[in-house]
Order: structure tokens, then sequence, then C-alpha cells
């Protein structure tokens, strides 16, 4: 085996981990704060809340003097590796290849989902959506859907419902949410495939990253993913092995902005 890959492979090879990774890699990352970063830490703004006041005629306004300070992350190296002894056979056969660029792009989409639920976990707020011992349904989605009001969460399409696939499936026996009756065709939980569905303002969807037992409720403004580097993929020829190893990698971590906008939503799947 020749000790030089093809350059138009290596990029071939990495423009479809990439392209892979943007379409089915990771499920949360479109749904949180994003920020780009040059530096091994992340800071991300939180701005408090403010009241308006009224003032009289010629007289100052009042300030809302509104509360300014950040959090920070830092950043973790994150790869997927494989090594290939049969890199000509990938070079003409475009489904192989395929493969393994799939399966590099779903592993970093799991670990970025991986990472963004271990910090829900870590930082949601202490006010709990149902319990363990029993299956989600109406009377939780209506206290969810109540609690964040009372929170001032925006109802802006931003909030989202991140669930285990059972809790997910157990939203089936719900009839609001699964018959055309409340939902339309459009929103059936089959419709178009496996995808978001929206109910009570809520974009729910469902993702192995989620333990079961405990799900998350957030909106988009509560949790920040910093972004030291993207994924990128290198390709090198290891003579000891008398292989090529692909390796593809990112730089990112993820943080709670608001513990306030992010409630844990329990069921009896743990």
């Amino acid at each position: 085996m020749a000790n030089t890959i093809d350059q138009a492979f290596i990029k071939q090879f990495e423009s479809e981990v990439h392209l892979a990774y943007q379409r089915m890699g990771s499920k949360l990352r479109n749904t949180v704060r994003t920020s780009s970063v040059s530096a091994s830490v992340a800071r991300f703004q939180k701005i408090g809340s403010g009241s308006a006041t009224t003032k009289s005629r010629n007289g100052s306004v009042t300030p809302m003097e509104l509360t300014h300070s950040n959090v920070e992350v830092t950043m973790a190296d994150f790869y997927a590796a494989e090594y290939i002894d049969k890199l000509d056979e990938l070079k003409t056969n475009i489904n192989e290849r395929q493969a393994v660029a799939k399966s590099a792009a779903a592993a970093l989409g799991r670990k970025t989902d991986e990472i963004l639920v271990a910090a829900m976990d870590a930082g949601a707020s202490s006010t709990q959506i149902n319990d363990a011992s029993s299956a989600l349904v109406k009377a939780d989605m209506l206290a969810l859907f109540e609690t964040m009001g009372i929170a001032d969460i925006p109802e802006d399409g931003d909030r989202y419902l991140a669930m285990n696939p059972k809790g997910f499936a157990d939203l089936f026996l719900i009839e609001e949410f699964a018959s055309s009756d409340y939902v339309g065709s459009q929103n059936l939980p089959f419709a178009g495939g496996m995808t978001m569905k929206e109910f009570l303002g809520f974009k729910i969807f469902s993702t192995s990253a989620v333990a079961g037992g405990k799900n998350f409720a957030y909106h988009t403004s509560s949790l920040g993913l910093g972004i030291n580097a993207d994924v990128t993929t290198e390709v090198n020829y290891v003579a000891e092995k008398v292989s090529h190893l692909c390796t593809s990698m990112m730089s990112m971590g993820a943080v709670v902005i608001e513990s306030e906008g992010i409630y844990e939503v329990l069921d009896n799947n743990g």
C-alpha cells in the first residue's frame, strides 16, 4: 500500500464527515446559544431583567439598572478515530467511505449532545416537573407550561423538550399530542418521520443522550455551547500499523447560562 493518500480523497472524506455532522450528528447544538472562540475559555453574557416605569412631564426617566454578568466554560478536546488498512478500496467504494464518515460524525454528534445534557443535569433549576413514579401525562405537560410561564421564559418558539426515547414514546398516549383533531395532520407524531414535534409551544424531540427517567425542558438562551474548534478531519499514514488513521476532532464546552430557564421533567423510565 502506498504511504500517501490521494489529496482529493482526503478533502472528500473530510467534507463528508463535516456534512454528516451538520445533518445528523447533534440534535441539541442548533437549539442552544453558540459562541466561537479562539481561546480555551468561552464566555456568555448574562443580563438581568428590568421593569418599565412612568415619568412625570419634563421629568427624568428611571433607568432599569440591569445587572450584567457572564458565565464561562473551559473547552475540552474530543476525537473520533479509526484505522483503515484498505484505503484504496474506500477510494473506489463511495458507500463504504460514507459509512466511515457517518460513524465519525455520529460519534462527535453524540458527544456534543452528551456535554450539553451534562451541563443541564448539573445546572438546571431546583424545581422539578412530575416525579419518577409515573409516566408523563397531559397534566404534567400543562404544569411544565405553567412553570415556565410563571418564570417569564419567553414563548418565542425557542422552548425545547429533549427526551429519552422511552419518555417521548409515552407522549403518544396523550390524545392531545397524538390526535390530528388537536395538532393537525402535519404535527402528528409520525408525520414526516420522527422529527421535532410541537406541543404547548415546546419543540419536542428524542435523543439517547438523555438518560431514562430525566428529561430536560429549556429555552435556547439558557444554555451555551462554546466552540474552539469545529469538526475537522485529518488522515495520516501510520507505518507501524500499515494503516491510515482517519481522525475527526472538535473542541467544545457547554455551560448553563440561566438555571431558571432549564427544568428537569421526570418520569418512570429510569
